[in-house]
């Protein structure tokens, strides 16, 4: 009997933990699309869902901690809920930095903006993509697109250090372009914290599925 009930309370931190990561990647989406198109309305709506979704972080833990205490499980259960507890964090922290993209859509409204010292496009679609397949890899269980994931956290990086070169030489040749450059590093940073974070997730993938811990392979 025991184990029925643990298998229920399984099954419904899953569904808890996908509508979450459902959730959180709209917002990211949001943001990101708030910041490309200027609109200050959407960026809006991203800073105020952050309320639901860190009151759905602590209710996840909080669920996560009853079937420890009340259940003990064990094995492979007790990896599932490791993973959660986990995956759950770093959901919420993506969504805090959806919510500091919004928060430089609504700076880049009082500035003049500036050319970004990246290809902004293609930086987010790739940072999307990483998200997505953090997501799907643990919607499927599958430790291939999770490795993929943390495999392709370096070219964020890379993307991000070349920003900083850029925009610092921009600054040198345009002064008075400062703070809107700044603004631009701000979400080059935010991108690259969000795939380090997709890896985070893939690499709790990899342990959930395999039981290998792949910590330290990805830059954040």
């Amino acid at each position: 009997m025991m184990a029925i009930h643990l298998q229920e309370e399984i099954n419904k931190l899953k569904r808890e933990l996908l509508d979450q990561s459902a959730r959180v990647e709209r917002e990211v989406q949001r943001a990101m699309h708030s910041i490309e198109r200027g609109d200050t309305v959407m960026a809006n709506e991203v800073i105020d869902a952050d309320l639901v979704i860190n009151a759905k972080e602590v209710d996840i833990e909080e669920d996560c901690l009853k079937v420890l205490a009340l259940h003990q499980p064990v094995a492979a259960d007790l990896r599932f809920i490791i993973s959660v507890i986990k995956i759950n964090s770093d959901l919420e922290r993506i969504a805090d930095v959806a919510v500091n993209i919004a928060k430089r859509t609504l700076k880049f409204d009082k500035e003049k903006k500036v050319e970004a010292p990246f290809d902004y496009p293609v930086m987010m679609e790739k940072v999307l993509k990483m998200l997505k397949n953090s997501l799907d890899s643990l919607v499927k269980l599958d430790s291939g697109t999770a490795t993929a994931v943390i495999d392709a956290d370096d070219e964020i990086d890379d993307i991000h250090r070349l920003t900083y070169d850029t925009a610092k030489k921009r600054i040198l040749e345009q002064p008075a372009h400062l703070q809107a450059l700044l603004l631009w590093v701000a979400v080059s940073r935010h991108l690259e914290r969000i795939a380090d974070l997709s890896a985070h997730i893939a690499e709790d993938v990899v342990y959930l599925v395999e039981g290998n811990i792949v910590r330290h392979r990805t830059g954040g």
